[in-house]
């Protein structure tokens, strides 16, 4: 039993596809929140130049 948990152990295939996977995660995360906050000011820039045009 202990030889088969040191074996799983040692075992390390998936173990780059799993960081792969929280980095693109992050970076999502990042892009999303960014986005939201992008999204508000050029919505106001463009309400601002409407007024100014009106």
């Amino acid at each position: 039993m202990i030889r088969i948990l040191m074996d799983l152990h040692k075992e390390e295939s998936g173990q780059d596809l799993i960081e792969y996977g929280l980095i693109a995660l992050i970076v999502a995360l990042g892009a999303l929140s960014g986005m939201g906050k992008l999204s508000k000011s050029i919505n106001s820039l463009f309400s601002i130049i409407a007024g100014e045009l009106t």
